[in-house]
Parts: C-alpha cells; sequence; structure tokens
C-alpha cells in the first residue's frame, strides 16, 4: 500500500510536530539512507516477525538530528526541537523492515527524507492537530485533497502530571493519494489504530498515577503562588513520549505495528478487473448491498430520535464500545492474545460429496438446485455454517436465503437452507417430500480429479450462468410477452430443459432474477418502439 503512517504531536512551544513516521518503499533506499544490503555497514540486529524481516539501519545525516546538512535538509532545525518534539536520539540508526514475500522495505524515522514527502506530512500533521478536529478533540476524521494526499488522522491525549492540563495532544495518521482506497479501509484503520493509541494511553496513564501518587501536581500547583504561564512551563514542556510512557523500546514497537499496518491494509483489499457485463449474482449483490445502507440509514435516523428521549449518560460513557478495538489487532503488546480462526468443516464440494457419499450427495444436491429446502440438524454449529456455505455455491445469490442455525422449525418460504439443534421436531408434511434426478454435469466434474478445485468453482460459475441464461429467455418469453403454452413447451425443447425436474429448476431459478433485470425488461416492453415492433 503505497501510503505513509505517521505519529504527531502538538508541542506546548513549537506547534504541532511529527514524532515517527513510516513509509513504503518499493525500489532502493533514497540517497543518504545506506546502503542497507552491504553487511556491517547499516544492518544490525535482525529478526523475523509474520513475513518481514526487521532490522535497523544507520541514516547518513538524519534531518531530525541537526546535522552539518541540516540547512540542506527537510527537517526542522535542533535549535527549533525540544525532547518533546524529538522521538529519534542523535545518532539512532532509525529502522527498516524487509517483506521477503514482495520485496517491499518499511522505513522508520522522524521525518520523510524526500523534501516533497517531508512536505505533504507536514501539512497533514499540521491539520490533524489544529483545523481538522472531531467534536471533542479526540477521534477520527478524514480531510485532504488531490494534490497533498487524502488523511486518515485520530488524535488523541496523552497524561502527563506536568503538562498544561495533565495531557498532551497526540495524531496518529495515514497520508494516501488514493481517496477511494482509503475510505474503503476506513474501518480497518479506526480499529488498528484505536488499539495502538490504546496501548499509548495505558502505559502513559501508570506513569501518570505513580506520579501522582508520589507528588500529586494538582495541589502542588495550588499552593504554589502565581507565576506568568510561559515561564512556568518551560521547565516542563520538554517530556518524550518514551519518558510520558516509561518504555524505552516505544518506538522500535512503533514501527512494527506501523509496519504491519501498512502490509495488512494493503493485503487487505484487492482490485478485480471485470469483463463484459455484470453477472446476475453481482447485480443481486450489489442491490443487497443497497438494502443494506438504505436499512442502515433507517436505523441511524431511528437511533438519533431515541437519543434525543433518553437519559443523558455520564461524561465519558457514551462511545466507548465503539472506540474499543478488535480483539487480534496489532498493538504494541504484540500477538499474544490472537485467536486463530476455526478452518471449516467442509472445504468444497468436492469434499463433502466425498464425506457423504455419491448417493447422498447427488439427493442433497437435487434438493438443492430444485429449491426444497434443506435442514440440517446438528449440535455442532460450525459444522452447519460451514455445510452451507458450500451447498450455497450451486444456486445463484438471488435463491439462497439461510437461516445458519434455529431452536424451531422455520418454513420454506423464510429459508432454504436451514439449521435445527437435534431435539427440535420437524413438521410430518415436511418429512414426505423426497425424489432425486440428474446431476451429470456437477457430478461429472466432482469426479474428475484431473480437476483442481478452483477450476470446479469456475465450471459451477459457468454452469449458472448458462441456466440462469435459459432463465431469463423464459422469463422474457412467459412473464413479459405472455406466450401460449404450446409456444413454451417448444422453447423448453430448444433450451434442453423440457424434463419435469429441469422445468421446476428454472421456475426456482427464477425467484434468483435481479430487479434490475426485471425492470430493464418491462420499461423495453413498454416503451413505444417495443409496441410497434410486436403490433
Amino acid at each position: 500500500m503505497n501510503a505513509i503512517v505517521a505519529l504527531c504531536h502538538f508541542c506546548e512551544l513549537h506547534g504541532p510536530r511529527t514524532l515517527f513516521c513510516t513509509e513504503v518503499l518499493h525500489a532502493p533506499l533514497p540517497q543518504g539512507a545506506g546502503n542497507e544490503d552491504s553487511p556491517g555497514q547499516g544492518e544490525q540486529a535482525e529478526e523475523e516477525e509474520g513475513g518481514i524481516q526487521m532490522s535497523s539501519r544507520m541514516r547518513a545525516h538524519s534531518p531530525a538530528e541537526g546535522a552539518s546538512v541540516e540547512s540542506s535538509s527537510p527537517g526542522p532545525k535542533k535549535s527549533d526541537m525540544c525532547e518533546g518534539c524529538r522521538s529519534l536520539a542523535a545518532g539512532h540508526p532509525g529502522y527498516i523492515s524487509h517483506d521477503k514475500e514482495t520485496s517491499i522495505k518499511y522505513v522508520s524515522h522522524q521525518h520523510p527524507s524526500h523534501p516533497q514527502l517531508f512536505s505533504i506530512v507536514r501539512q497533514a500533521c499540521v491539520r490533524s492537530l489544529s483545523c481538522e478536529v472531531c467534536p471533542g478533540r479526540e477521534g477520527p476524521i478524514f480531510f485532504g485533497d488531490e494534490q497533498h494526499g487524502f488523511v486518515f488522522s485520530h488524535t488523541f491525549f496523552i497524561k502527563d502530571s506536568l503538562a498544561r492540563g495533565f495531557q498532551r495532544w497526540y495524531s496518529v495518521i495515514t497520508i494516501m493519494m488514493d481517496r477511494i482506497y482509503l475510505i474503503n479501509s476506513w474501518p480497518f484503520l479506526l480499529g488498528k489504530v484505536r488499539g495502538i493509541i490504546d496501548e499509548l494511553q495505558g502505559k502513559a496513564l501508570k506513569v501518570f498515577e505513580a506520579e501522582q501518587f508520589g507528588c500529586p501536581q494538582r495541589a502542588q500547583r495550588m499552593n504554589t503562588a502565581f507565576t506568568p504561564f510561559l515561564h512556568q512551563r518551560n521547565g516542563n514542556a520538554a517530556r518524550s513520549l518514551t519518558s510520558l510512557t516509561s518504555d524505552d523500546n516505544l518506538w522500535a514497537c512503533l514501527h512494527t505495528s506501523f509496519a504491519w499496518l501498512l502490509k495488512a491494509c494493503g493485503s487487505r483489499l484487492t482490485e478485480k478487473l471485470l469483463e463484459g457485463a455484470p453477472t446476475e449474482d453481482t447485480l443481486v449483490q450489489m442491490e443487497k448491498l443497497a438494502d443494506l445502507e438504505e436499512e442502515s440509514e433507517t436505523w441511524d435516523n431511528s437511533e438519533a430520535e431515541e437519543e434525543e428521549k433518553a437519559p443523558v449518560l455520564p461524561e465519558g460513557a457514551e462511545g466507548r464500545e465503539l472506540t474499543q478495538g478488535p480483539a487480534e489487532s496489532s498493538s504494541l503488546s504484540g500477538c499474544g492474545s490472537w485467536q486463530p480462526r476455526k478452518l471449516p468443516v467442509f472445504k468444497s464440494l468436492r469434499h463433502m460429496r466425498q464425506v457423504l457419499g455419491a448417493p447422498s450427495f447427488r439427493m442433497l444436491a437435487w434438493h438443492v438446485l430444485m429449491g426444497n429446502q434443506v435442514i440440517w440438524k446438528s449440535r455442532d454449529v460450525d459444522l452447519v455454517q460451514s455445510a452451507f456455505e458450500v451447498l450455497r455455491t450451486m444456486l445463484p445469490v438471488g435463491c439462497v436465503r439461510i437461516i445458519p442455525y434455529s431452536s424451531q422449525y422455520e418454513e420454506a418460504y423464510r429459508c432454504n437452507f436451514l439449521g435445527l439443534s437435534p431435539h427440535v421436531q420437524i413438521p410430518p408434511h415436511v418429512l414426505s417430500s423426497v425424489g432425486p434426478t440428474i446431476l451429470n454435469k456437477i457430478e461429472a466434474a466432482l469426479t474428475n480429479q484431473n480437476l483442481s478445485v478452483d477450476v470446479v468453482d469456475q465450471c459451477l460459475v459457468c454452469l449458472k450462468e448458462e441456466w440462469m441464461n435459459k432463465v431469463k429467455v423464459l422469463f422474457k418469453f412467459t412473464k413479459v410477452d405472455s406466450r401460449p403454452k404450446e409456444d413454451t413447451q417448444k422453447l423448453l425443447s430448444i433450451l434442453g430443459a423440457s424434463e419435469e425436474d429441469n422445468v421446476k429448476l428454472l421456475k426456482f431459478w427464477m425467484t434468483g432474477l435481479s430487479k434490475t433485470y426485471k425492470s430493464h425488461l418491462m420499461s423495453t416492453v413498454r416503451s413505444p418502439t417495443a409496441l410497434e415492433s410486436r403490433s
């Protein structure tokens, strides 16, 4: 992912400052960054984590340390920085990670080496800690433009017993030129960044409470005679984040977290090139997504009305659940609490056929294709869900209605896949309906061991598209053109679907047609040109 993640701080003496940033390099390191591939010149103690090789590197003339080239470097001069504005000490090697899978390097330092990148990060830093702030001055916000990039910013406070108001202001920003990609990554970034922030705030809170217990500053300030604030703050403004958190390895941990964030965010979304018109499955999925968004807006409006009538919550109680990061998020404490996701019981249709046996699978697949209700009773919820996830691949998306697990029987009009616990009684009229038929094409693909699982999946896609095209023809012929029954039988013979079971399948699959296709046909029939051609 072509982005930069940075930690920024609002210094009481020098204003907004960039403390630490991690960028992605797809090419060799820029001039002045050192030759990290040469042994003995730059790299030190290496270790691997999550497929990324971690190491530190020496940077020649780092702009943050005010070296001899500070007049030409993009960073601020040493005289314009205090301990609160600085992350890496003078002569610190900096950090670099090598991703062996993609040959990408993740480089961390206080400021980007390239002047243009420094300007972009600097502007984003200033805006995130001044004008682009969410209500309450703590939380996420999005801003930016095509020229200076788009920014996801999350501002937060860190406790400090010596600061004005006993807290200092920071922000974590993610800068990217791709606005759509950054917006789509908002939920992911919010959870992971929130986890990093919670870790920082937790460490700082422990230090703050220890200092307050040893020497309470509030009482001391109240008993101190009044002195001008500027004179008073000169002695306590320069406190580094490592001092506030009492963590000497803070910047190495932040580098690991930022590098993982860039790698994970870049690999979670991929672009696909779609050729030709969208399939019926794609249209139905888009319609379902639009319905969900509309339903979500309705819920938001109703919740807003209820909040106006609801009693006022105590300060700080509202929004705690929303800001809590996911359990698997990458934080400074590492991956010790990570829980692996359970593997699916059924890996594919072929695997299910091997487990159930050919005759049982054949009967099950027939009921699935014909639209009959498939009921799976088991104590293992994961087993039922895994089975339904595999079986649904045989049907168009619009024909799938799943209730994964229920404590009572649900009628067939509500779902065609129903998971039940073993003690649930099934009505007698449901148990009396059986009758298998031919599934030659699907079984031929599943029994052919020369075909991989991916090839079988593509065969299913092609078969669904083939029969959905027959469904479209039948729908237009019977529902739109209103042809007589004799002509319909001739059409079914031409389509190779004159058998009774095939007719039932076509009628069931007709319920999976998208609203877009149906409305398009109806509007075409009602158009003046269509009426003239029919007459």
